[in-house]
């Protein structure tokens, strides 16, 4: 058996250790945010030939709108893993509709075989992104609040308070490894912290079900042997539970980035792959000793009180 509990306190000093270098990487770089929540605008062509980046850039040089503008070249590959097409994003701020068809015109002019169909434009205002932001925010807040509830009615209100506080730890983590990356938060990067908040709770009630089990069939209640046997139980399921998970994730980060070529659909699941490992992670050295040690908290209180 893992003495997971016996070891606690390193995984408390990992945990700090993220925690802290996220928080300070938010605080100094900041977040790469998306025109999802800054507002801008998003040109997505196919030349339909080869090209190379200077040439985009001559192309790009004459339109103040798009200076600093974010340029990446997007690949995809058929099933026998030869090149599909050859794409092209640029991200800038919002530029009018007006200005938006003089730069097509001016890629037409360098490349006639620039392809309609294969033409999209994305545009957010400033004012869309701020509300975005604000939607965002409020979405993970009720979620918040919603678990807080049922797990106080289903189990008591301190597994509430360590799963919540698990939770956050996992969320400044991905957030700060996205800071620290520098990799773009949009939109589906919510959709997958929010996928990744049922993930995570869902293995730790899991854990926390069979630690109130344990301690009703337990005539001693000696709760740091209880929350560790708890843990040990759970942990081939955990482990295969997430591998899984994790097996599945992989191969559709390989698919988009190598077949599709989807940006927004790669920081999706990178997002997810980072949110199962940390909330993996957290179900078994964070939620639960948390609630040890607040049950701990409230043993000594009472014994005070008593005496």
């Amino acid at each position: 058996m893992i003495n997971f509990i016996g070891n606690r306190r390193k995984a408390y000093f990992v945990s700090a250790l993220l925690v802290i270098a996220g928080l300070l990487s938010m605080a100094i770089v900041g977040l790469n945010l998306g025109i999802d929540f800054t507002g801008g605008t998003v040109l997505h062509l196919n030349l339909g030939e080869e090209f190379s980046l200077d040439e985009v850039h001559e192309v790009i040089a004459p339109f103040d709108e798009l200076e600093g503008a974010a340029i990446q070249v997007v690949q995809s590959r058929d099933l026998s893993g030869e090149l599909a097409d050859e794409g092209l994003v640029i991200k800038a701020s919002y530029i009018g509709e007006e200005r938006r068809d003089a730069i097509l015109n001016a890629f037409r002019e360098r490349w006639p075989a620039l392809d309609q169909a294969d033409l999209r434009i994305e545009s957010v205002g400033p004012v869309i992104g701020a509300e975005l932001a604000r939607q965002a925010i409020l979405a993970l807040a009720v979620a918040i609040v919603l678990m807080v509830g049922y797990i106080t009615y289903r189990f008591e209100f301190k597994f509430a308070l360590a799963t919540i506080a698990a939770l956050l730890h996992n969320i400044i983590i991905v957030v700060g490894i996205f800071s620290i990356l520098q990799m773009e938060i949009n939109v589906p990067f919510v959709a997958a912290i929010l996928t990744v908040f049922g993930y995570s709770v869902n293995d730790t009630i899991v854990i926390f079900d069979r630690i109130r089990e344990n301690i009703k069939h337990r005539k001693k209640r000696d709760y740091a042997a209880v929350v560790n046997e708890s843990i040990n139980q759970n942990l081939v399921r955990s482990i295969n539970t997430s591998l899984t998970t994790l097996f599945v994730l992989t191969a559709l980060l390989f698919g988009f980035h190598y077949y599709i070529g989807s940006l927004d659909l790669v920081v999706f699941v990178v997002a997810l792959i980072l949110g199962v490992l940390v909330g993996t992670y957290s179900s078994i050295f964070v939620a639960s000793p948390l609630w040890l040690n607040l049950q701990d908290v409230n043993i000594r209180s009472k014994r005070s009180r008593a005496a």
